[in-house]
C-alpha cells in the first residue's frame, strides 16, 4: 500500500485548518480587513511619529487616537444626534414642505412641463402623517445600525492598533512563508500603500474641509452646524451628487417656510463656494500638499480610476466600500504590473 507523501498531508491539514480558521474569524473579517487597509494608508504618519517619539508603542497609540477622533467620533456623533432628531419630527413643518411641493408640482414653468406628470405621481397618495410614522420607524432602524456601527468601529480601532504595532513583523513573516522575492514584495506594498494613502487622505480632507464650510453656513442660518456639517462631509464623498443631496433639501425647506433669502443663500453658497471654489480649486491643492508632505510621493495617481473604484466599492460593499474598492483595484493593478515585469525579464 502506497504511503501518502508528507507534503500532501501538510497541504490537507493546512486546507482543513484554514477552513476552520475562516469559520472562527468570519464575524471579524470585515473589521480586520478595514483596519489593515487603514493601517497601510497611514503607515507614513506612523513612521514619522515613531521617529519623533522613538517609541513604537507611543506612536501607535497616538495614531490610533487620531483615527478614532477624526474618523469614527464624527460618525458616532452624527448617528446618535440624527436618531434623536428623527424622534422629534415637527409635523407642522412637514405639512408646510408638502403643501409647497404640491403647489410647485401644479404650477411648473412651461419649460419644465414635461416633468409635471412624474412629480405629481411622486406626490400622489403621499400622507404627512404616514411620513411621520415612517420617520419613527427609520429612527429605530438607524438606532439599531448605530449600535452595530459602534461595535464595528471599536473592533476596527482595536485591530488597527495591532495592525500598526505588529504590521512589519506580520508582513515579514508572510514574505518568508510564501517565499515572495524582495522586489516583488516591495512593488506590491508600495502600489497598495501609495494608492490607499491618497484615497484615505482625500476622503478625510474632503469630509472635513467641505463639511466645515457647509456646517458654518447652516449654523449661521440657525441649524446644528456640527451635525449637518458631518452629514455633508460624508455625503460629499458621493461623486457628483453628494453635496446636492444636502443643500437642495435645505433650499426647498427654506423656500417652503417663506425664507426665500436663506434658500437662495444656501444654494448660491453651496454651488459657488463649496462646489466651485473649495472642491474644484482649493481641495486639489491641499491633497497635493498632503501627498508630498505625508505620503512622500510625487507619483501621479489616476484620479478617474480612483473615482470609479470608490463608486464601485460603495455600490458593492456599502459604506466601507470607499476603502475596499480602491484597495482591491490597487492590488489587482499591482499584480498586473508584477506580471509585466516578470514577462520582460524572461523575454
Amino acid at each position: 500500500m502506497a504511503q501518502l507523501k508528507p507534503q500532501y498531508i501538510i497541504v490537507t491539514l493546512l486546507a482543513f485548518s484554514t477552513y476552520w480558521m475562516y469559520l472562527l474569524y468570519k464575524p471579524f473579517l470585515l473589521s480586520i480587513m478595514i483596519a489593515s487597509l487603514l493601517a497601510i494608508s497611514t503607515v507614513g504618519v506612523q513612521r514619522r511619529l515613531e521617529a519623533k517619539t522613538n517609541s513604537i508603542l507611543l506612536s501607535t497609540i497616538l495614531s490610533t487616537l487620531a483615527l478614532a477622533l477624526l474618523f469614527f467620533a464624527p460618525l458616532g456623533y452624527f448617528l446618535t444626534a440624527f436618531t434623536l432628531k428623527l424622534t422629534t419630527v415637527d409635523i407642522a413643518s412637514l405639512e408646510k414642505v408638502y403643501n409647497t411641493l404640491n403647489t410647485w408640482a401644479h404650477n411648473l414653468p412651461s419649460y419644465l412641463s414635461f416633468l409635471q406628470p412624474y412629480v405629481q405621481e411622486s406626490l400622489k397618495g403621499f400622507e404627512v402623517n404616514d411620513l411621520a410614522s415612517h420617520t419613527l420607524t427609520l429612527a429605530g432602524q438607524i438606532g439599531k445600525y448605530s449600535a452595530n456601527f459602534l461595535k464595528t468601529a471599536m473592533l476596527i480601532i482595536i485591530f488597527y492598533f495591532f495592525s500598526l504595532y505588529y504590521g512589519k513583523t506580520i508582513f515579514d513573516y508572510i514574505k518568508r512563508v510564501i517565499q515572495l522575492p524582495q522586489q516583488d514584495a516591495t512593488l506590491l506594498s508600495f502600489e497598495l500603500s501609495s494608492m490607499m494613502s491618497v484615497v484615505f487622505y482625500s476622503i478625510l480632507t474632503t469630509a472635513i474641509f467641505e463639511g466645515a464650510l457647509f456646517g458654518i453656513a447652516v449654523a449661521f442660518m440657525g441649524y446644528n452646524g456640527l451635525l449637518f456639517g458631518i452629514l455633508y462631509g460624508f455625503a460629499s464623498l458621493l461623486p457628483v451628487i453628494g453635496g446636492a443631496l444636502m443643500w437642495i433639501p435645505f433650499m426647498i425647506y427654506e423656500f417652503s417656510i417663506g425664507h426665500t433669502g436663506s434658500a437662495i443663500f444656501i444654494a448660491a453658497y453651496s454651488i459657488l463656494v463649496i462646489s466651485i471654489l473649495a472642491d474644484t480649486l482649493i481641495k486639489p491643492i491641499i491633497i497635493k500638499e498632503i501627498n508630498l508632505r505625508i505620503v512622500n510621493s510625487e507619483g501621479q495617481k489616476n484620479e478617474i480610476l480612483i473615482f470609479f473604484s470608490i463608486v464601485a466599492g460603495l455600490g458593492a460593499f456599502g459604506f466601507w466600500g470607499m476603502i475596499l474598492g480602491p484597495a482591491i483595484t490597487a492590488f489587482f493593478l499591482a499584480l498586473l504590473k508584477l506580471i509585466e515585469q516578470h514577462q520582460k525579464l524572461h523575454q
